[in-house]
């Protein structure tokens, strides 16, 4: 379940990263096979978001590489200047949690929006490859609307035609089931999987769904306390006999991951035995 990716597109090699004091990312290394979906799961506060913004160029690690590959090898994405990143990022597409449309621009001007700012295509050319990726997301026809007009779910769909305008090689989706409905999550879930197929893309998936995200992921990242819990193929990690791994992914509510955050014990908090809740009746503190 650990072996090595043969033909990485992004990888993390014994990289460190943490806000103040609290370490989030502790010399964790990993690796995200070309052309394939790639879902980082884990609880909540486990540093995935942060691995896509690290990827991104948005953090920068205290220690070790994250490397993205190329033609040419690989650039370490922490060490490289604004211009530089500015490069590597057009090589990458990214679908915001909630979908994160410009409110006073209509469906077609958002998606068009990476374009207008990229590159130098005629107005007939940005046209023709809107609506190509409208079409792609089954929303051609609602090219005029505003996002105040369309539903959540069309509204992630929107987000996903602009994150792939530029034809990235790496599209990364940030909890894009969240606050969606069973029928909006699996047109979402088909779209990540067909588009990655179809366009040879890498994709990256930070989900807590976990039927709809094991449907479609062919390699999975658990992430627990700034380390790999587990990885491997979605059946692999399903079989994890990890105690941890197998809480996260079976939904457990007990186990390694508990309840009550660490802390003082009742004892010390109230130097005594809890008092209860209510005082008794016709009695008042």
């Amino acid at each position: 379940m650990d072996s090595p990716i043969p033909d990485p597109l992004v990888e993390l090699r014994d990289l460190t990263f943490g806000y103040g004091e609290r370490v989030i990312l502790d010399g964790i290394s990993l690796s995200v096979p070309r052309g394939k979906v790639t879902a980082l799961m884990g609880a909540s506060g486990g540093g995935k978001t942060t691995i896509l913004r690290l990827i991104g160029g948005q953090n920068r690690a205290r220690k070790g590489e994250l490397r993205l590959y190329g033609a040419d090898g690989f650039e370490d994405v922490g060490m490289l200047d604004q211009q530089q990143l500015y490069a590597a990022r057009r090589r990458m597409g990214m679908l915001f949690q909630f979908g994160a449309l410009f409110a006073d621009l209509s469906v077609f001007e958002n998606v068009a929006f990476p374009l207008r700012e990229h590159t130098t295509l005629s107005d007939g050319m940005v046209r023709d490859i809107v609506l190509m990726k409208l079409n792609a997301v089954g929303l051609r026809g609602a090219r005029h609307l505003m996002p105040s007009e369309i539903s959540g779910g069309m509204a992630r769909r929107v987000a996903l035609a602009r994150a792939i305008a530029l034809d990235p090689e790496l599209v990364m989706y940030d909890e894009p089931f969240s606050g969606l409905d069973p029928i909006s999550v699996g047109t979402a879930a088909r779209l990540i999987r067909q588009l990655n197929d179809s366009m040879g893309l890498t994709s990256i998936l930070v989900s807590h769904e976990l039927e709809e995200t094991f449907s479609i992921a062919d390699h999975v990242i658990i992430l627990a306390n700034g380390k790999v819990a587990a990885q491997g193929r979605p059946d692999e990690v399903l079989e994890s006999t990890d105690p941890l791994v197998s809480q996260y992914v079976h939904a457990r509510p007990d186990g390694p991951v508990q309840f009550h955050y660490p802390g003082p014990t009742v004892e010390q908090d109230f130097g005594r035995a809890p008092a209860p809740l209510a005082p008794p009746a016709g009695e008042w503190p």
